[in-house]
């Protein structure tokens, strides 16, 4: 059996490139105004990378301390997207936060985290 490796985005906090983007394609479309460049799914599959979950977003905390003063959108279930909302994580108090917006909503200190499987 092949070993595989996974690599996660262990940024300090969520790049700059990646942030002030909503969460998917459709939450990007239904915006009337002040549209963002992009959003995170698209921009995730355009870079080869997966978004990581809320699981895995608590299992990157694990090795340090990231997102002190940015944010992450994480993978949505199904059920939250499809009433229009999308979630993200950040690292604040020694505690791992998991908030819930508009998936159409963007914020200059919210980004996404990504990993790849090699």
């Amino acid at each position: 059996m092949a070993k595989s490796h996974i690599f996660y985005d262990c940024s300090k906090e969520s790049p700059k490139g990646r942030r002030s983007i909503c969460y998917d394609r459709e939450a990007l479309e239904s915006r009337k105004e002040h549209k963002p460049q992009n959003n995170a799914i698209d921009m995730s599959a355009e870079m080869g990378i997966e978004i990581l979950t809320e699981e895995q977003y608590r299992e990157l905390q694990r090795l340090g301390n990231f997102d002190t003063k940015t944010s992450s959108w994480v993978k949505t279930p199904p059920a939250i997207r499809k009433l229009g909302g999308a979630i993200f994580c950040d690292y604040r108090y020694d505690t791992v936060f998991v908030y819930h917006n508009g998936a159409e909503s963007y914020y200059a200190a919210r980004g996404f985290r990504g990993l790849l499987r090699a």
